[in-house]
């Protein structure tokens, strides 16, 4: 059993929830029943629990959605998640203390930074540094200007029409697929504006020729009862 001072360890948490962008309010509702639980065991180092008991705690009706939030607060350095694989044993988890006078983020995986309670601390500038580098890896990645497009699609030997398509309908909307996801490759995203220019040009093309056919039969069409003594 752990000594632990209930309102310290809440104050601490809640302060690096409000720094973690990570989090959403379910992280929050699933993290908060696992302390319940902790409570419960008398702050023990490491206990079990159940799956069903703590989906009823944290309101979580769904048990993908569980298992996601479960795996991501182990991951995230808020607790450390050791399931089971059992239906007849419980997981086991181990919660980490926050009560230092500045708020820090926990690293379970490196034995050497353990304190004598268990509490592996690195500083929260770290932790903050790691959501920047997550930000940056879905940075919005667009093309210098038009020219850069027009270059990229010639040598695709593409029209320098189709170019500046791509160029002005992706800068009006922000360079964002669908205007809400970042796009990360626009290479990659002009090459399927192509796949698509060409798909909508064959279908355009089919409907011409069936037009087409459609016509010639109706102009073949004639009226077997004709008078020939109408005049033309």
């Amino acid at each position: 059993m752990q000594n632990v001072n209930y309102i310290k360890h809440l104050k601490g948490v809640f302060i690096q929830f409000s720094k973690d962008n990570n989090l959403n309010p379910t992280h929050i509702s699933l993290y908060m029943a696992l302390f319940q639980l902790w409570n419960i065991n008398r702050f023990a180092k490491v206990f079990y629990i159940n799956r069903e008991e703590t989906m009823r705690y944290s309101k979580i009706g769904s048990k993908t959605t569980y298992h996601r939030c479960i795996r991501e607060l182990s991951l995230w350095k808020y607790i450390i998640y050791y399931p089971s694989h059992n239906p007849y044993k419980g997981s086991k988890i181990k919660m980490f203390k926050f009560e230092t006078s500045a708020v820090q983020a926990l690293v379970h995986n490196r034995p050497k930074n353990e304190t004598s309670n268990g509490q592996a601390l690195v500083s929260n500038n770290k932790h903050i540094q790691t959501n920047k580098n997550i930000k940056n890896n879905t940075k919005l990645d667009q093309p210098k200007n038009e020219k850069e497009v027009i270059d990229f699609l010639k040598k695709e030997n593409w029209p320098e029409i189709e170019a500046q398509k791509f160029y002005n309908h992706y800068q009006a909307i922000g360079w964002k697929v669908g205007g809400k996801t970042k796009i990360v490759n626009w290479q990659a995203t002009a090459k399927n504006w192509m796949i698509k220019s060409k798909e909508m040009s064959v279908r355009a093309q089919s409907r011409t020729n069936q037009k087409s056919v459609s016509q010639i039969m109706d102009n073949l069409k004639t009226n077997k009862n004709k008078n020939y003594n109408e005049p033309l």
